[in-house]
C-alpha cells in the first residue's frame, strides 16, 4: 500500500526524516507525486525534538504531501517521569494544534490534519491523551468522511507557503522569509481551513446563551459527563441559558466562529486541562470585540482558583462549577439537590489499606542486574529497571531518557563520593544514551555504566529491539572505541558466546553470580568503566517458550513445606514475585507459583534445604469440574440501558484484566450497542494495578466519556481485592448503585519479597468496598478456577459469568460467548470458565462441593494436648 514504516532511532532524528519526506519531489527525483509523513512522540520526545520540528515547519510541506505530528501527552504521569502538555511547544514553533475528543474524531481530525498541512504548507499536530487514545469505542467509519473543504485562496495571505528549493538566498534572508510565511500566511491559512471545515462548533444549547462553556478535547468529554451528572440534556441547557462551544483547533484559535458563538454570552467559562491555552487566546481575540463576555477558567472574576492548571480535571469538579453559576442566575431544585451531593462527595477522603505498585516480573533480569555492592550507590534510568527505586537497593534518582549518568558528571566534582553505578537500558543506549559515554570519558569522573541488555522492549509489551547490528559484542566495541577504561560482559549464560565472538580487546566474560565481585573491582578503577549485563527479559522468554522458539528447561523448583521455616531469604535473594506465602498451623511457609515462575532459579541462592529441583516433571493440573453433572441454569433478567451502564474491571497486570474489558466491549459491539472503554495500566503490566473502565449504551453515540465519573459505576469486577479497594476504584462506586463481585484471593504485593512477615489486610479491603458499593459478593475465584479448570487464569471470566447470572450485565450470554470465540485464545477453556461462574452464582454450595473433591484438608483448631502430641510426633519423626 506504499506505506513505509521506518524506525526513527530517536524522536528528533525521526522528525528530521519526516522533514526529508517532504523534499523527495523537489529535484524531480521522487517516485510519487507526494508523500505525507506521520510522526509520533510522547511529551519528552516532543521536548527533545523542538529544533527539528521548528526547522521542518518553517521550510514547509509539499502541496501533495503533508506532515502530521501525534503528540502523546501523559497529563498525570501514569507512565512517564514528568507530566506533559505539549501544546506550548507547538505554539512556540507556530504549529497548528488539533485536539480530538475520542476515537472517531482521531480518524476525522487525522485526515483533516493531513489535508490542512497540504493546504497551509506547514506541519500540523494532533494532541493524543490517555482518555482519547488508550481506549476502545464503537465508531462508524465512512471512507467519504470527513468531507474536506478547501478554503478560497482569497482568504489566505499572499505569497508562497509550501516547501521549495531555495538556492539563491543568504541565510539571514532565507530565515526571514520562512518566518514571514509562518506568521502571515501559514497561520492564516490554518484559521481559514478550520473555519471552512467547522472544526469549532456549538454542541449543547444554542447561540445567545448567557453562560457559555468553551472547551476542547478530553475536557469536552468531561463537560458532557458533568452535564449528564447534573441532568442537563440539550433542552434543559437551552432552558437554563447554557451553551457549550467545542474547539477543535486550539491553536491558532479561529476568531470568526468564536465571536459568533460568544454573541450574547455574559460569562464564558473555559474548561481545559492543564495550562490555559484557549483561555489566553480568547482574551486577546475578544478584547477589541464589539461584545466582550467576562472570561473565567483557571481563575474566576476575583482571581480565586477555579480549574487547576496542574493534574487532571474530573467531571464532578466541572459539574460543581457549572451548577453554582447556573444557580446564581436562577433557582432550580434539581440542580440544588445534585450540587449538594457532589459537594458532599468532594469533601470525602479515602486512604487505601494497601497499594499495588508495579514490580519486576518473576525471573526478571533486573532482579539480578540492579544489585550494587555494599557501600556503593546507583542511579536508575528509563525502562523497567526504573522500578528498582522502590526496592531498597541503594538506588535512587533518575534522569531524562538518554541523560543517564549525566547528572553524576555534574555532581561528582562537588561530592566526597568517588564513584557511582549508573543503570541504562539497551533501548535507551541505542536511542540516545550512547552520547553519555563520550561525556563521561571527557569528564574523567568515576562511574560504571551498566548497560542492561534484555533483548526486547519489555516495558511496552516485548517488541523486538530495532537496533540493527548493535548486539552485545558491538556494544563492547563501541564502548572501547569511546575510551572506556575497562568493559566487562556479565550474563546468565556466558557459554553462549563461542570462541571468536568479536568482543572488544580485553573484555572479560563473567557469570551473573560473579556480579558483586566484578562491581567491587570496577568501582576501584579511576575513570569510566562499563558492564554489559546480558539476560533476556523474563516475560519475553515466556512468550518464546510458548511459541516454541526458545528452549524450555525441563525442570522446576518446588518448596518442601515441611522443611521450610518461612525465613524469606529466598525472596530476598531472588526478588521474585512467584514466591508466595502459605499459612499453616506451624506458621507461614512458602510455595512457588508454578503458573508465574519463569524458571530463572535465582531462588535457589537462598540458604535453605527446603528447595527441591524436579526434572522431567510437570505440574499436576487437577480438573475436578470436567465431568461434573450440573443442572441447566435459569436465564436472568438483564438490566436495561435507559442510561449508560458503567463497568469497572480491576486486577493485576499480566493476568488478563484488559482482555476481560475487551471481551465485554466486543460483546456490546456485536449487539449493536454503544461501547466506550478506557484502560489505565501505566507500567502496571509489570504486576501492578490495572483498571479498565467500560461504558455501555443503547446506541453507539450514547456512551459519552469513556472514563467513569465518580459514583457512576454500576458493576465492579474485582479480579484483585487490593486494586478493587484502591484509589482508582472506590471513588467510582456508589452506595445506591454499584454491585461489586470480588475475587477473595489474598495476593500480596511485590513488597513481600523484602517483608516476609507482611500481612494481607483482607478485612479492611473488603470493608472499604462494602462501604462504597450497594452490594458486595465474594467469590474465591482463583481457587475455584484452579480446582475446576486446572488454571487460575480462568478466575476473571468466572467473575464475568457470576455477574451475568446475577443479572448485573446488560449483555446476552450468546454475545459474550461469541466475543470469546472471536478472541480466538483458549476458546473452550474460557467458555467453560464463564459457565462455572454462572453456576457459582446460581448454586454456590454445589460448586464448592465439586471443587473440594480430593482437596487436601487443613486440620481444624486443636486442643493444647493435641498440639503438644502433634509437635512431639514431628520431633520424633525428625530424628534419624
Amino acid at each position: 500500500n506504499d506505506i513505509k514504516f521506518q524506525p526513527g532511532l530517536n524522536e528528533d532524528l525521526a522528525a528530521t526524516a519526516i522533514w526529508g519526506s517532504q523534499q523527495a519531489e523537489l529535484r524531480g527525483e521522487g517516485k510519487f507525486d507526494g508523500v505525507f509523513g506521520i510522526w509520533y512522540g510522547k511529551g519528552p520526545g516532543v521536548d527533545r525534538s523542538g529544533d527539528a520540528i521548528r526547522h521542518g515547519h518553517l521550510f514547509g510541506t509539499h502541496p501533495k504531501g503533508g506532515v502530521l505530528l501525534l503528540l502523546g501527552d501523559d497529563h498525570i504521569c501514569e507512565s512517564s517521569t514528568t507530566a506533559h502538555q505539549s501544546e506550548f511547544a507547538m505554539v512556540d514553533a507556530m504549529v497548528p494544534i488539533l485536539n480530538p475528543s475520542g476515537v472517531a474524531e482521531i480518524f476525522d481530525y487525522g485526515l483533516l490534519g493531513i489535508a490542512m498541512s497540504r493546504f497551509t504548507g506547514g506541519w500540523v499536530s494532533l494532541k493524543c491523551v490517555h482518555d482519547t487514545v488508550e481506549c476502545t469505542a464503537s465508531a462508524e467509519l465512512d471512507p467519504e468522511r470527513p468531507a474536506i473543504v478547501l478554503p478560497e485562496e482569497s482568504e489566505v495571505g499572499p505569497g508562497p507557503r509550501h516547501i521549495d528549493l531555495v538556492t539563491d538566498q543568504s541565510l539571514p534572508a532565507l530565515a526571514g522569509e520562512l518566518e514571514r510565511r509562518v506568521h502571515t500566511t501559514k497561520l492564516e491559512a490554518a484559521r481559514a481551513f478550520a473555519r471552512a471545515n467547522r472544526l469549532d462548533r456549538i454542541t449543547h444549547g444554542a447561540a445567545g446563551a448567557r453562560l457559555g462553556i468553551v472547551t476542547t478535547g478530553k475536557s469536552w468529554l468531561d463537560v458532557t459527563a458533568a452535564l449528564e451528572t447534573l441532568g442537563l440534556d440539550d433542552a434543559r441547557c437551552r432552558a437554563l441559558g447554557l451553551a457549550v462551544y467545542k474547539v477543535g483547533m486550539t491553536f491558532p484559535l479561529e476568531p470568526v466562529g468564536l465571536e459568533r458563538a460568544m454573541a450574547g454570552v455574559e460569562l464564558a467559562m473555559v474548561v481545559e486541562e492543564k495550562r490555559g491555552l484557549v483561555e489566553e487566546q480568547m482574551k486577546g481575540l475578544l478584547y477589541a470585540a464589539a461584545h466582550r463576555p467576562r472570561i473565567i477558567g483557571k481563575a474566576d472574576e476575583r482571581g480565586a482558583p477555579l480549574f487547576p492548571s496542574h493534574g487532571q480535571l474530573d467531571s464532578n469538579q466541572i459539574a460543581v462549577a457549572v451548577a453554582r453559576r447556573l444557580l446564581e442566575r436562577q433557582d432550580d431544585a434539581q440542580l440544588r439537590e445534585r450540587l449538594a451531593g457532589l459537594e458532599a462527595a468532594a469533601g470525602a477522603s479515602f486512604t487505601p489499606a494497601m497499594a499495588r505498585l508495579p514490580y519486576f516480573c518473576a525471573g526478571c533480569p533486573h532482579s539480578s542486574s540492579t544489585h550494587v555492592p555494599e557501600g556503593s550507590r546507583a542511579m536508575a534510568g528509563i525502562g523497567c529497571h526504573f522500578m528498582v527505586n522502590w526496592m531498597d537497593r541503594a538506588t535512587s534518582g533518575f534522569t531524562q531518557m538518554g541523560g543517564e549518568g549525566g547528572s553524576w558528571l555534574g555532581a561528582a566534582p562537588f561530592s566526597d563520593r568517588p564513584h557511582l553505578f549508573q543503570n541504562m537500558g539497551d533501548g535507551t543506549f541505542y536511542h540516545s544514551g550512547s552520547m553519555v559515554v563520550r561525556a563521561a570519558v571527557a569528564s574523567r569522573q568515576g562511574i560504571t555504566l551498566k548497560i542492561l541488555v534484555n533483548d526486547a522492549v519489555a516495558m511496552t509489551g516485548g517488541q523486538k529491539m530495532e537496533i540493527g547490528n548493535l548486539d552485545v559484542a558491538a556494544i563492547t566495541r563501541l564502548l572501547e572505541a569511546e575510551g572506556v577504561r575497562e568493559v566487562v560482559v556479565v550474563s546468565d549464560e556466558p557459554g553462549k558466546y563461542p570462541i571468536g565472538t568479536r568482543m572488544a580487546p580485553g573484555v572479560r566474560l563473567h557469570h551473573r553470580d560473579e556480579l558483586d565481585a566484578v562491581q567491587r573491582r570496577l568501582r576501584g578503577i579511576e575513570g569510566v568503566t562499563a558492564i554489559v549485563y546480558d539476560q533476556t527479559c523474563a516475560a519475553e522468554k515466556r512468550r518464546r517458550r510458548k511459541q516454541g522458539t526458545m528452549v524450555d528447561p525441563d525442570e522446576r523448583v518446588v518448596i518442601n513445606e515441611a522443611v521450610c521455616e518461612g525465613c524469606g531469604d529466598c525472596g530476598v535473594q531472588s526478588n521474585c514475585v512467584a514466591i508466595l506465602p502459605v499459612e499453616t498451623e506451624l506458621g507461614r511457609k512458602r510455595r512457588i507459583d508454578q503458573s508465574a515462575c519463569n524458571k530463572d532459579f535465582s531462588c535457589l541462592k537462598g540458604f535453605c534445604p527446603s528447595f527441591v529441583t524436579v526434572k522431567g516433571g510437570r505440574p499436576r493440573k487437577t480438573k475436578v469440574g470436567a465431568a461434573a453433572d450440573f443442572p441447566d441454569l435459569p436465564e436472568p433478567d438483564l438490566p436495561s440501558l435507559e442510561r449508560p451502564f458503567g463497568i469497572v474491571v480491576t486486577g493485576i497486570g499480566g493476568t488478563g484484566v484488559i482482555t476481560i474489558a475487551a471481551l465485554l466491549g466486543m460483546a456490546a459491539h456485536l449487539e449493536g450497542k454503544g461501547v466506550a472503554g478506557l484502560d489505565m495500566i501505566g507500567v502496571a503490566q509489570k504486576g501492578g494495578a490495572v483498571v479498565s473502565h467500560l461504558k455501555l449504551a443503547a446506541a453507539p453515540d450514547g456512551t459519552g466519556a469513556p472514563r467513569l465519573a465518580p459514583g457512576t459505576a454500576d458493576l465492579v469486577l474485582g479480579c484483585d481485592m487490593v486494586v478493587a479497594a484502591g484509589r482508582s476504584s472506590v471513588p467510582v462506586m456508589h452506595r445506591d448503585r454499584t454491585r461489586a463481585v470480588i475475587n477473595t484471593e489474598e495476593r500480596l504485593t511485590g513488597a513481600f519479597t523484602r517483608d516476609p512477615d507482611m500481612v494481607f489486610p483482607a478485612d479492611r479491603l473488603l470493608a472499604d468496598i462494602q462501604d462504597a458499593a450497594a452490594t458486595t459478593d465474594r467469590l474465591d475465584a482463583s481457587r475455584l478456577a484452579t480446582r475446576l479448570l486446572g488454571d487460575a487464569i480462568g478466575a476473571n471470566l468466572m467473575l464475568v459469568g457470576f455477574a451475568w447470572q446475577k443479572g448485573w450485565l446488560p449483555l446476552s450470554a450468546e454475545a459474550i460467548e461469541r466475543a470469546i470465540e472471536i478472541n480466538g485464545v483458549a476458546v473452550a477453556f474460557n467458555r467453560e470458565a464463564f459457565l462455572w461462574g454462572r453456576r457459582a452464582a446460581h448454586d454456590p454450595k454445589a460448586v464448592e462441593a465439586i471443587a473440594s473433591r480430593g482437596e487436601p484438608r487443613r486440620p481444624g483448631p486443636r486442643t493444647l494436648d493435641e498440639i503438644v502430641a502433634h509437635r512431639a510426633a514431628l520431633l520424633e519423626a525428625y530424628q534419624d
